[in-house]
């Protein structure tokens, strides 16, 4: 195992030990001091990238397509802009002007300068400011896309003297409730999607540019859309701060708590019908439960708060743990390393920052190909330490970025208390100033020991032509890659198709014919043939989104039949998700060869059942035809026909409900009665959703059960099918 070394470390505590002897809280270490603060593995070393007064309260860095660093600061927090009052300072906002003026100010966005090209920053400039509530950025069309609930917004400078002139409200209608839970977390997908974290918060969402657009509820899902198609729609969540793709635009997000999650199906499958018995989307892939490994000891607030609840959580008979310390509470900008500036074994890692512990953990993710979900792990080497700890309790680590040079920048808004002041009893507040640090801020990048960190890398992608740019979605590092395909769907020059096809065809990596393929599609220039060859790619995630995309061709309805068969789980359950947007008489056939096949894993059975022909009675038909499934009674297929016959009691439509029960009638087979009552059941189940549902046909179903008689259940049946002919 390797060793991992703390710098100055003993210096630093003893410091904060002395401090602590005279205040409960300690004071605020200087950049240097906070530097020889850090755990970090011995491969590695951490510099101060840019720190007040050239960036404060910073919450998220971006680098634009000239490489140029940008970063949102979010300096009232905690404090509403337009709702400040005494409840959420302590004492009245006039013992704290300060507060007033952080409230009046709000955000801003900053220009951060190297002028003398050393590496660090020394200069900084305000590209827009007076931003309530701002929380993350993302570049597009030469300027900036900015969350600031209840809004979205768009900044650009026109005039060019660097600092933004107009300002565009896109969307509006996100929750403004919880400064914690807000809109944020703005990331551009390989599909030409644009993502935002919502937290499952409520609201209606309305795009100014499309008026006539109905509002859209956000309330339980994420959020994304499209400014070059004006589009937008929920998405899997819900996320809080952090979200992040891997090369393949799987998504993973963080949630404080669990740290680390995966989209394994898109929301939009699960919105087709409202009939769903279970839509479950999202997965908590972490394997090492919530333990982690701070240097730091909990702030005296936590420590009463966590006996207070625990007490709660006794009292009340709830088997419940509350942890002050060592347990993640406060994950957040879980962020994908996709570059090679750093070792091998570090590619494809997730960093996700834990403000409440002042550290960044590491997880290493793995997709094996007969799953359908990843499981993220700790490394070997850190099974008892965190990829970055400090024993500055001021370190807040809120998100983490990748930089065109391939290095991991770690955003620390760097305050003294990070909890939001609702969330701390009244009684534990007399002591703390919440806005304690608004004068701070520092952004840290990590490096392999041994870099010059002063030869910078030139990332001028705004200047290049668009052959050149094509070039470059064959780039290693993940945000040349994405950089480079966003500026050509922005510039919209379809000269450069022949040399995307190209790359589609012939290119070896298979990253780079995947950034083909949704260049050629944000170009509107795919056909049927190039999605085709992408249904035939040797790379299962190729393969996968030529999935996707097959949804716009009737015509490669065959090749998604025969993906249900591939030998990588992802692609047969995407295909069994894109084969349930066709209404074609093939698909039921189609989808019962997928619970057949795949049906004991819940995820395809969320898949098949999340479409019309996956929840109809003709599916039904077809596995009630397949002996190999109804004569053996698994759990699973119990669970799958219930929810089944749940969906089409919850439509209520009479011809599926009467060719449901002649099936049940003709079913040959020993255990007829027990797929009758699981049948029944599930119908009764979905027809007491329905608000039309007749209080006698709800007592015709009302208990059944195995024990019934055979005439029994025959009676139920009949007296359904009567009361369905308008005979009862």
């Amino acid at each position: 195992m390797r060793q991992y070394i703390i710098v100055g470390i003993s210096i630093c505590i003893a410091g904060l030990l002395i401090s602590c002897g005279q205040q409960r809280y300690p004071d605020s270490l200087t950049p240097g001091q906070a530097i020889q603060s850090f755990e970090l593995d011995e491969r590695f070393a951490i510099e101060v990238f840019a720190s007040e007064p050239h960036v404060l309260d910073p919450v998220e860095m971006v680098f634009d397509a000239g490489g140029n660093a940008y970063v949102i600061e979010m300096a009232d927090y905690p404090f509403k802009s337009d709702t400040l009052d005494d409840s959420q300072v302590v004492g009245s906002i006039s013992q704290y002007p300060i507060n007033s003026e952080i409230a009046e100010a709000g955000g801003r966005i900053r220009l951060l300068v190297d002028s003398d090209n050393d590496g660090q920053i020394d200069e900084s400039t305000i590209f827009a400011d007076s931003i309530s509530e701002g929380t993350s950025i993302l570049p597009w069309k030469e300027g900036l896309l900015v969350t600031s609930a209840p809004h979205i917004l768009y900044y650009k400078d026109t005039t060019g003297d660097g600092r933004a002139d107009t300002r565009e409200v896109l969307f509006t209608g996100f929750s403004k409730d919880n400064m914690q839970s807000q809109i944020t977390s703005l990331r551009f997908g390989v599909d030409n999607w644009i993502y935002a974290s919502n937290d499952g918060r409520p609201g209606e969402v309305r795009f100014n540019r499309r008026p006539e657009a109905a509002p859209l509820p956000v309330q339980g899902a994420d959020f994304r859309f499209r400014l070059d198609r004006g589009e937008f729609e929920t998405a899997t969540g819900a996320g809080r701060v952090g979200r992040t793709f891997n090369d393949w635009g799987h998504r993973f997000m963080s949630a404080a708590v669990p740290h680390i999650r995966y989209a394994v199906i898109p929301r939009r499958y699960l919105k087709r019908h409202e009939h769903l018995a279970s839509p479950v989307a999202i997965d908590n892939i972490n394997d090492h439960g919530l333990r982690m490994f701070q240097l730091t000891q909990a702030p005296y607030w936590r420590v009463e708060r966590t006996k207070r609840r625990q007490q709660r959580y006794d009292e009340a008979g709830l088997d419940r743990t509350e942890y002050a310390e060592d347990h993640f509470t406060g994950a957040t900008g879980g962020t994908y390393y996709g570059a090679h500036a750093f070792p091998e074994e570090f590619y494809g890692n997730v960093f996700t920052g834990e403000s409440a512990g002042n550290l960044v953990h590491r997880d290493i993710l793995r997709l094996d190909e007969d799953s359908v979900t990843y499981t993220a792990s700790r490394s070997e080497e850190e099974t008892d330490r965190e990829f970055l700890a400090s024993g500055d309790p001021w370190f807040r680590p809120v998100t983490l970025t990748v930089g065109p040079d391939g290095y991991l920048y770690v955003i620390d808004m760097y305050r003294q208390h990070i909890e939001h002041p609702v969330a701390i009893d009244e009684d534990l507040k007399t002591d703390i100033d919440f806005s304690r640090g608004r004068e701070q801020g520092r952004i840290y990048r990590i490096v392999p020991k041994g870099e010059d960190t002063e030869k910078r890398i030139s990332a001028n992608l705004k200047e290049m032509d668009n052959g050149e740019l094509a070039e470059h979605l064959a780039h290693g590092n993940q945000w040349w890659r994405l950089t480079a395909q966003r500026l050509l769907v922005e510039r919209q020059d379809r000269s450069v198709v022949p040399v995307l096809e190209e790359m589609l065809t012939q290119n070896k990596d298979p990253r780079a014919r995947l950034h083909a393929l949704y260049t050629l599609e944000g170009l509107g220039a795919l056909n049927e043939g190039l999605v085709r060859q992408a249904m035939e790619d040797d790379h299962p995630r190729l393969r996968e989104h030529g999935m996707i995309l097959s949804e716009q061709y009737p015509g490669l309805i065959p090749q998604l039949i025969g993906a249900i068969h591939d030998t990588s789980a992802r692609v047969a359950l995407q295909a069994s998700l894109s084969l349930g947007q066709f209404e074609d008489p093939r698909v039921p056939s189609a989808l019962a060869e997928t619970v057949e096949r795949h049906g004991r894993d819940a995820w395809f059975r969320t898949a098949v059942l999340s479409s019309g022909p996956g929840s109809s009675v003709e599916l039904m038909d077809k596995l009630f035809s397949r002996e190999s499934f109804y004569e053996q009674i698994d759990p699973w297929e119990k669970t799958f026909l219930k929810n089944l016959c749940f969906a089409i009691g919850s439509r209520n439509a009479e011809r599926e409900v009467i060719a449901m029960l002649d099936l049940l009638s003709q079913l040959d087979t020993s255990n007829r009665q027990t797929w009758q009552v699981i049948s029944l059941s599930g119908l009764s189940e979905g027809l007491e959703k329905h608000e039309d549902t007749h209080s006698d046909l709800a007592e015709t179903l009302q208990g059944i059960t195995e024990s019934d008689s055979e005439a029994e259940i025959t009676k139920r049946i009949d007296r359904i099918r009567t009361y369905y002919s308008g005979s009862l």
